[in-house]
């Protein structure tokens, strides 16, 4: 139970800084001329591309955990490059692709840290 609680922290925090990141790269150092956006705006769209994690719930089903993760995770994916693409006005879906993935490289990279750091020991 306390690792379960841990993860669910780490995950909701890693959404959080994957949000307020792609915020900052995209408005502050790849915006567009049109890019006209506020934290909140960015926060509603990437929240409603999150949803179809939803359905990793199904991964409690025996050999469902790999495809549910697999297929929501793409699904999540393609969902928050329209998401970015609608909220930082941009014209350009490489753009919006670019902001996603920089955004998502760096939030796993402070997971992964916060993990080591503060992490259960696994024996």
């Amino acid at each position: 139970p306390r690792a379960m609680v841990f993860i669910s922290a780490v995950s909701l925090l890693a959404w959080g800084s994957w949000a307020l990141l792609t915020y900052q790269i995209g408005v502050r150092l790849m915006p567009e001329a049109e890019t006209r956006s506020d934290v909140g705006e960015l926060l509603r769209t990437i929240g409603f591309a999150a949803a179809p994690g939803m359905l990793r719930v199904f991964g409690i089903v025996p050999g469902a955990a790999v495809p549910a993760f697999a297929i929501t995770a793409i699904w999540m994916l393609a969902a928050m490059v329209v998401a970015v693409r609608q909220a930082l006005d941009y014209k350009s879906t490489a753009r919006a692709i670019a902001v996603c993935g920089l955004g998502w490289a760096l939030a796993v990279a402070i997971s992964v840290g916060l993990g080591l750091v503060f992490g259960p020991a696994v024996s």
